[in-house]
This record gives C-alpha cells, sequence and structure tokens, in this order.
C-alpha cells in the first residue's frame, strides 16, 4: 500500500486501526530489519517489517473520495446467505473481516443487520457485527473527519427500519 510516515494513520487486517509511531531497524536472527512501529487503537504495539506490509494487509485508511463507495455497499440489498448453518456464514464473514477491506467489512455489517432483522444472531454473529460496526465508524470518522458519534448514528439510520 505504499510507504508510511511517523504519525500516519494505518488500518492492519484483522486487528484494527493503529498510528505509525515510528519507522526504525530492528535486529532480528542477527539481520538489520526495516518495521514500522504501530500503536494500535487498543493500545497494543504492533512492528511489521517495512517489507512486508502489504503482505500482512496494513494500508492507509480509505480516501474521502472512497466513502459515498462504503455508504452504496451498505444500502445494497443483503446477499441472503447461501447457507443456513451458522458455522459456515460465521467463516464467510470472518474471512471478509481479516481481509481488512473496508468494502467487504461493509457487506459484513449489512448482511449481518439484515440476518438480524429476521432472525436472533448467534453470539458470534453479534461480535462480529459490532466488529465491524466498530472498525467502520472509527474509519469512516478518520477519513471524513467526523466525529466517531455522527457516523455511527449515520450507520445506524441506514438499518433504522429493519429491526
Amino acid at each position: 500500500m505504499g510507504h508510511f510516515e511517523i504519525g500516519d494513520m494505518a488500518v492492519y487486517q484483522g486487528q484494527g486501526i493503529g498510528q505509525i509511531t515510528d519507522v526504525g531497524t530492528m535486529e532480528v536472527a542477527g539481520n538489520s530489519l526495516e518495521v514500522y512501529t504501530l500503536r494500535m487503537d487498543t493500545g497494543t504495539i504492533v512492528r511489521i517489517p517495512t517489507h512486508k506490509a502489504a503482505d500482512v494487509g496494513l494500508r492507509g485508511l480509505i480516501e474521502p473520495e472512497q466513502v459515498p463507495s462504503v455508504y452504496a455497499v451498505l444500502r445494497e440489498e443483503a446477499d441472503r446467505p447461501k447457507d443456513k448453518t451458522w458455522n459456515r456464514r460465521f467463516r464467510a464473514y470472518n474471512e471478509k473481516l481479516r481481509t481488512g477491506s473496508v468494502l467487504e467489512i461493509a457487506q459484513v455489517m449489512r448482511d449481518l443487520y439484515r440476518l438480524k432483522s429476521d432472525k436472533e444472531l448467534s453470539y458470534g454473529e453479534r461480535q462480529m457485527l459490532d466488529q465491524a460496526r466498530s472498525l467502520l465508524v472509527k474509519e469512516l470518522s478518520l477519513a471524513t473527519q467526523r466525529d466517531e458519534i455522527e457516523v455511527a448514528q449515520e450507520l445506524e439510520d441506514i438499518f433504522a427500519g429493519e429491526c
């Protein structure tokens, strides 16, 4: 996804959003390795070799002009799960969340919200819905420089008539 500078916000797939606090070198097995140090919003510190950043799914925040496409995905008709068994569905949603792609995360949120209007979600599905929602709220608010509460309300409004 390109080069990151200190102070940049970045999305680390499956982990959330963090800020690059350092770009430096580290000794690993006698070799010097250039690494990004990322402070996740949970407070966890993660070090990622710069040459592996794209492979492990480190990417920059979406650009403000990409935001409407996220809202478009949320408003689309849900993909009705082809799998009736919740554990297969759960695995499929998990895969999408792990890609770290904001559009895939939006699909998970949309599909789970719609599913919730039809049936009781399992504990795992509820957790996944919460995770997708919080990842989206955080990234959309950072991308548009708006308050998280405002963005969260917007997302709720999209689904308001459905539950």
